[in-house]
Protein backbone atom coordinates (compact mmCIF):
# COMPACT_ATOMS: atom_id res chain seq x y z
CA UNK A 1 0.00 0.00 0.00
CA UNK A 2 0.98 3.21 -0.96
CA UNK A 3 1.10 6.28 1.82
CA UNK A 4 1.42 9.91 1.22
CA UNK A 5 1.96 12.44 4.21
CA UNK A 6 -0.78 15.15 5.82
CA UNK A 7 0.39 17.90 7.34
CA UNK A 8 -2.67 19.72 9.76
CA UNK A 9 -2.45 22.78 11.45
CA UNK A 10 -4.74 22.09 14.92
CA UNK A 11 -5.69 24.06 18.01
CA UNK A 12 -2.57 22.92 20.28
CA UNK A 13 -5.07 22.77 23.28
CA UNK A 14 -7.29 20.07 21.19
CA UNK A 15 -4.00 18.40 19.98
CA UNK A 16 -3.49 17.92 23.19
CA UNK A 17 -6.39 16.96 24.69
CA UNK A 18 -6.98 14.42 21.74
CA UNK A 19 -3.80 13.20 21.96
CA UNK A 20 -4.54 12.35 25.98
CA UNK A 21 -8.12 10.84 25.12
CA UNK A 22 -6.14 8.69 22.19
CA UNK A 23 -3.36 7.46 24.18
CA UNK A 24 -6.09 6.33 26.92
CA UNK A 25 -8.15 4.32 24.42
CA UNK A 26 -4.03 2.88 22.82
CA UNK A 27 -4.34 4.37 19.74
CA UNK A 28 -1.78 7.16 18.00
CA UNK A 29 -3.52 10.23 16.47
CA UNK A 30 -1.84 8.92 12.93
CA UNK A 31 -4.15 5.77 13.51
CA UNK A 32 -7.08 8.01 14.27
CA UNK A 33 -6.73 10.12 11.97
CA UNK A 34 -6.17 6.88 9.08
CA UNK A 35 -9.33 5.25 10.95
CA UNK A 36 -11.43 8.43 10.12
CA UNK A 37 -10.29 8.83 6.56
CA UNK A 38 -11.07 5.55 5.76
CA UNK A 39 -14.69 5.56 7.19
CA UNK A 40 -15.10 8.64 5.58
CA UNK A 41 -14.15 7.31 1.64
CA UNK A 42 -16.55 4.04 3.19
CA UNK A 43 -19.34 6.05 4.25
CA UNK A 44 -18.99 9.17 1.85
CA UNK A 45 -19.83 11.13 4.18
CA UNK A 46 -18.05 12.91 7.67
CA UNK A 47 -18.35 9.81 9.95
CA UNK A 48 -19.68 11.97 12.91
CA UNK A 49 -22.47 14.19 13.91
CA UNK A 50 -21.88 18.13 13.33
CA UNK A 51 -23.18 20.02 16.06
CA UNK A 52 -23.33 23.94 15.90
CA UNK A 53 -22.27 25.97 18.62
CA UNK A 54 -20.45 29.57 18.25
CA UNK A 55 -16.62 27.73 18.62
CA UNK A 56 -17.87 25.41 16.34
CA UNK A 57 -19.30 27.89 13.70
CA UNK A 58 -16.01 29.90 13.57
CA UNK A 59 -13.46 27.07 13.89
CA UNK A 60 -15.50 25.24 11.18
CA UNK A 61 -15.36 28.30 8.66
CA UNK A 62 -11.62 28.87 9.67
CA UNK A 63 -10.95 25.35 8.52
CA UNK A 64 -13.30 25.61 5.74
CA UNK A 65 -11.29 28.45 4.36
CA UNK A 66 -7.94 26.95 5.36
CA UNK A 67 -8.76 23.80 3.14
CA UNK A 68 -10.01 25.73 0.01
CA UNK A 69 -6.85 27.39 0.01
CA UNK A 70 -4.60 24.16 0.75
CA UNK A 71 -6.97 23.01 -2.42
CA UNK A 72 -6.40 25.77 -4.61
CA UNK A 73 -2.44 25.56 -3.97
CA UNK A 74 -2.51 22.04 -4.68
CA UNK A 75 -3.97 22.84 -8.17
CA UNK A 76 -1.95 26.02 -8.48
CA UNK A 77 1.04 23.57 -7.50
CA UNK A 78 2.44 25.63 -4.66
CA UNK A 79 1.99 22.97 -2.89
CA UNK A 80 3.02 19.20 -4.17
CA UNK A 81 1.93 16.01 -2.68
CA UNK A 82 3.99 12.92 -2.49
CA UNK A 83 3.89 9.72 -2.07
CA UNK A 84 5.61 6.65 -0.43
CA UNK A 85 5.78 3.85 -2.50
CA UNK A 86 8.41 2.16 -0.20
CA UNK A 87 5.52 0.66 1.59
CA UNK A 88 4.40 -2.00 -0.98
CA UNK A 89 8.04 -3.79 -1.47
Amino acid sequence: MATAAINVQVDAKVKAEATKILSELGISMSTYINMALNQLVIQKRIPFELVAGERFNNDYLKTIKEVEQMMNDIKSGKIKLYTDDKQDE
